[in-house]
């Protein structure tokens, strides 16, 4: 692979960047001699990022306290923090959030309207008897109203849950059933693609088969008659009471925020708790040190609620940034609406998926001499790895000037276990390298660091963010299996990937859905990078079939229009993998299919598609955003021979 720099920090930019000033106080002059530091140094560096990242609250004696086991440590066991005091930090009249709905709606809040309506919320939720540690439930559009819930939920010490509206019923349930919420924030409708959906009758049965739920609130987004609901509009809710100052009790470091959602299609979603604490000094270092997001920058993220980038993105709050909302398809009106909304608030940090920029490239988008977008610092790319093509069309087509940071994490850790830094240069196809005070390293299958070649994506010591538990697991079985089982006492977490000479990382894609043709494994990124680059293939998933005590590698593909596969095109397609790649990855059959099935947050689901070419079920159908495209695997005569 060419590593060649595709971005380097000019000295003027990076002497001024927060991670600059820690560099410096260390007396360290590169970011992997700062990374080991903070790894090696846990309690220096956590407390520095308290010190200098401006925590609000009681710090407490001790930095760390180590468990028995890795989970079981503690960060700041003796801190206090509310949440929402650190997002609410100003009250001026600074534009705090814009929210932009297709072509629809676009108005904005400050500051100042942000804490106040939070303020009103609060009250309403105070009414009902919501405390610490009820949950509060949100099936809503990345709006708003869904930000000043959350608040005040969080305010309360209450704990946050969201889904976006396009789940199913089922899908709705499967996820809040588990946690029985007291109130239920939802959304009359929303829009995509220009067409108008409609929730009603979806959450009017969610809500009855919901016996915890004392009240629903309803934003009414497409202005829509919610007469039929046992309802409260959001703003009835909210106007009943006059804003007032908050008096933010503090609580255990610990205590918990967020409960989310595994996205996998292998059974019911697993309810994943996260602290406030940990979430809250997590985000803080990766949009102030990492992104280098400073008071009055403008960030946006393209997600939606069911995704822990929204998660990610409200936090930028307590760098004092504004935020820039998005809701609705990326390619309505146009293939340039996320850029059109970039270009006019000034975006510094756009956020987006890998997908999205194969998207662009497919759709022929480029922006680099048609907007201004040379306010945007940062672009980050996430979901799934980002190709070394990907990196090049960015700088070629859309940002030739910006810092791209291909991240990657997950709603496990609801941040990064790797990501980009603004002191270090940016390598074609590869991510800069790991998250300060995140001890990552690559295991082959003995539990052994590999220094080259590819492996288990771990981390071998505690870090904040790690979830407090799994909702209804009380001897916390289920969440030692999630992480733990693999290597004792270290953090798996189900990537594959490898080291580069640059002290960056390639994720080769999950290792669950890893192919193992002849007991090699092979990730399945490093097929569809090849493929996607033929001009006939708009995309590809790629399984193992179970075949003659082996495993053979079956590649889908989705042909562009006008293309069609006859041996001509399927035997190029094995060619540029073999050229590639290696003749392991050169898969036993190559099929069109019209459509690859794919999670809410946009990812394909290798599991999935696997489970049905061998006819088993797929036990969460209600994760996928596009169910109907399993029918396309089922029974394949190509595959009986």
């Amino acid at each position: 692979m060419n590593s060649a720099v595709k971005w380097k920090p000019v000295e003027t930019e990076k002497d001024h960047s927060l991670m600059h000033r820690l560099l410096a106080e260390q007396g360290l002059t590169d970011f992997h001699g700062l990374w080991r530091w903070s790894v090696e140094h846990k309690e220096d560096f956590w407390g520095w990022v308290w010190d200098n990242c401006g925590v609000i609250g009681d710090k407490g004696a001790a930095v760390f306290k180590a468990g028995a086991k890795m989970q079981d440590s503690k960060f700041f066991p003796d801190g206090k923090i509310n949440f929402a005091e650190n997002l609410l930090r100003r009250r001026d009249d600074a534009v705090a959030l814009v929210f932009k709905g297709e072509d629809k709606v676009e108005r904005g809040l400050t500051f100042k309207e942000l804490y106040d309506q939070v303020s009103q919320v609060r009250q309403g939720l105070q009414a009902l008897g919501v405390t610490h540690g009820d949950r509060i439930a949100g099936c809503l559009p990345n709006m708003p109203e869904t930000i000043i819930a959350m608040l005040a939920a969080s305010s309360l010490g209450a704990i946050w849950s969201s889904a976006s509206p396009d789940f199913g019923t089922r899908g709705i349930l499967d996820r809040f059933g588990q946690i029985e919420p007291k109130v239920l924030f939802a959304v009359d409708g929303y829009y995509y693609n220009g067409k108008e959906i409609d929730c009603r009758d979806k959450i009017k049965e969610v809500a009855a088969q919901m016996p915890s739920v004392k009240q629903l609130v309803m934003v009414q987004y497409a202005k829509s008659d919610i007469s039929a609901l046992k309802a409260k509009t959001f703003d009835v809710f909210k106007d009943a009471y006059q804003p007032q100052d908050i008096k933010f009790e503090r609580f255990d470091f610990n205590t918990p925020l967020y409960i989310m959602f595994s996205s996998g299609t292998t059974g019911i979603p697993k309810c994943i708790v996260h602290g406030a604490g940990g979430t809250l000094l997590q985000h803080l270092k990766e949009h102030k040190l990492h992104g280098d997001v400073q008071k009055d920058d403008k960030v946006f993220y393209f997600t939606t609620c069911g995704w822990m980038m929204w998660n990610w993105l409200v936090s930028a709050l307590a760098a004092e940034a504004t935020l820039l909302l998005y809701d609705g398809s990326p390619f309505y009106p146009s293939g340039y609406a996320l850029f059109d909304f970039a270009q006019k608030h000034k975006c510094t940090l756009f956020g987006t998926s890998a997908k999205y920029i194969d998207a662009l490239k497919t759709y022929d988008i480029v922006t680099k001499d048609k907007y201004d977008l040379s306010t945007v610092r940062m672009m980050t790319s996430t979901g799934s790895p980002l190709s070394p093509e990907g990196f090049d069309y960015v700088y070629e087509q859309i940002m030739p000037h910006v810092h791209l940071a291909s991240i990657s994490g997950g709603t496990d850790i609801v941040s990064c276990f790797v990501l980009g830094n603004p002191i270090s240069p940016v390598h074609r196809g590869e991510i800069q390298g790991p998250g300060l005070g995140m001890d990552v390293d690559v295991f082959d299958g003995d539990g052994k660091p590999l220094k080259e070649g590819k492996g288990e994506l771990v981390c071998k010591t505690p870090f904040p963010c790690m979830p407090v538990g799994f909702w209804n697991d009380a001897d916390g079985a289920r969440y030692n299996a999630a992480y733990f089982e693999k290597f004792p006492n270290v953090w798996c977490h189900g990537d594959w990937c490898e080291w580069t000479k640059n002290h960056g990382l390639i994720i080769h894609g999950r290792s669950d859905a890893t192919l193992n043709p002849g007991g090699v494994r092979i990730g399945t990124a490093e097929i569809y990078r090849l493929v996607e680059q033929l001009p006939e293939v708009k995309e590809s998933i790629a399984v193992g079939q179970e075949w003659d005590n082996d495993v053979r590698v079956i590649l889908f593909v989705v042909l562009q229009e006008g293309a069609k596969l006859d041996e001509e095109l399927a035997a190029k397609i094995k060619k540029t993998i073999r050229a590639g790649a290696t003749p392991r990855h050169v898969p036993a059959k190559v099929i069109a299919v019209a459509d690859i099935p794919r999670t809410k947050s946009g990812k394909i689901t290798e599991l999935a598609v696997r489970e049905v070419i061998h006819g088993r079920p797929v036990k969460n159908v209600e994760a996928l955003a596009n169910p109907d495209a399993l029918k396309h695997y089922e029974g394949l005569e190509e595959l009986k021979s």
